[in-house]
């Protein structure tokens, strides 16, 4: 039996222990090709051991930040295969896709279709054509002089193009994309973006999207609507419906290329979803009063973990460090 009815593991079985043990590794953030590969080996045991990870990463989704330290604390040595792994060397998509895929049935369907804990990107972010890491911000240039500036944990895929238009699908993340002499589509969720002569911004982070025109025309639809927009305004849309479009603050919507993050009375419990991006580990909301809260700020992203700091003085909450860069607020 691997927890009780508070989700609070009893008597884990060694396999069980060595479940865990791998969770809290990928919780850690410094899992590397040799990592995954030796999670490929130890998934490929048997049902039992790919059946023994998703059940041990279901019940830490479960428990509160308290019990996840217990649980860290009290598993077994982390596997001896990957102990030799150098802690700074990082996956990316390559090793992803000839470890965690090539891992058992069940344990490929869960490593890369429901990534535990989002500890790493989905199989369709791995996929892209191009990726930024956290806290990376990149810039490229397709077929038809269209640029495009991404955002940290952006991922894009670049579709069949005709003609002078240019057209990608961002998977996930965030995009500044400019198509001063041609046309581009943007594809994003159940929507896309027609523009040409515009510079524009595409937010794609879960739910729902977010465009923003900064220059010229741009065309936003889904398949029950279509809005047009023009220089300063926004709209939002996603699996329900497209929004009306409101008019914005440019300099805001594009302060991460300044290297600076901006928040204007946002609930704190979106600003840490925000600070999250940037930042390797992961910030924790205890409380979901401070939550509703309203913070204002501007940051530099180089110095987003004094966020967290500031908002603990303002709020007058406590903040708590955990291991594997985890930081518990509220």
């Amino acid at each position: 039996m691997i927890a009780d009815h508070d989700n609070v593991p009893v008597n884990p079985t060694l396999l069980e222990h060595e479940a865990y043990a791998w969770v809290v590794r990928f919780v850690s953030g410094q899992a590397s090709p040799a990592d995954i590969k030796a999670l490929k080996e130890w998934s490929a045991r048997s049902p039992a051991h790919a059946e023994a990870f998703d059940q041990a990463s279901k019940v830490w989704k479960a428990l509160d930040p308290a019990r996840r330290k217990v649980l860290s604390e009290n598993v077994l040595a982390f596997p001896p295969a990957a102990r030799s792994a150098a802690a700074s060397q990082r996956f990316g998509r390559r090793a992803f896709l000839s470890g965690a895929i090539a891992a058992s049935a069940a344990g490929a369907a869960f490593l890369a279709l429901r990534p535990p804990l989002e500890l790493w990107p989905s199989l369709s972010e791995f996929s892209a054509d191009y990726r930024t890491h956290t806290g990376e911000q990149r810039g490229i240039t397709l077929a038809g002089s269209v640029s495009v500036e991404m955002n940290t944990q952006t991922s894009i895929a670049l579709r069949s193009s005709s003609g002078n238009s240019d057209r990608f699908e961002l998977i996930a993340g965030e995009a500044l994309v400019f198509a001063p002499k041609s046309s581009v589509t943007v594809l994003a969720a159940d929507g896309r973006v027609v523009a040409s002569g515009a510079r524009f911004n595409v937010r794609y982070v879960g739910q729902p999207v977010c465009v923003t025109c900064l220059d010229g025309v741009v065309e936003v639809a889904t398949p029950v609507k279509a809005v047009t927009l023009s220089a300063g305004r926004q709209v939002i849309y996603s699996a329900s419906g497209i929004g009306e479009s409101t008019t914005i603050d440019p300099r805001v919507v594009t302060s991460w290329k300044d290297g600076v993050v901006i928040f204007d009375g946002t609930p704190i419990s979106e600003v840490i979803a925000e600070i999250n991006r940037y930042r390797h580990g992961k910030v924790i909301l205890t409380n979901a009063a401070l939550g509703r809260e309203r913070f204002n700020a501007r940051f530099k992203i180089e110095n987003i973990d004094r966020v967290v700091d500031q908002i603990a003085q303002v709020f007058g909450v406590r903040t708590r460090s955990l291991p594997g860069g985890i930081t518990l607020l509220g």
